[in-house]
């Protein structure tokens, strides 16, 4: 299931975010797969791929004193024409 991570950089915390950005890179846990990721200035999206919803928490939860977070499960064209075409029939 992909999973749309949207964060913002808590005003107070800009500077440790960026620190730790820089030293860890951000990545993922073992078992998320990150498709793509995408900043701007205090704001940053980025979509994961996984089958267990605990490794976005646990990526979330990594940084979340720090960020605040919104984790929305989205579906890509194609996912989305399969589901329709099954409720159409």
């Amino acid at each position: 299931m992909k999973f749309m991570i949207a964060y913002t950089i808590k005003p107070a915390h800009f500077q440790a975010a960026v620190s730790r950005f820089l030293e860890t890179g951000g990545t993922p846990p073992d078992g998320l797969r990150m498709l793509g990721r995408w900043h701007s200035a205090s704001k940053g999206w980025s979509i994961g791929d996984t089958d267990d919803v605990k490794k976005v928490y646990e990526w979330t939860t990594r940084w979340n004193d720090l960020l605040e977070f919104t984790v929305t499960p989205v579906m890509d064209d194609a996912e989305l024409g399969e589901m329709l075409a099954r409720i159409r029939s």
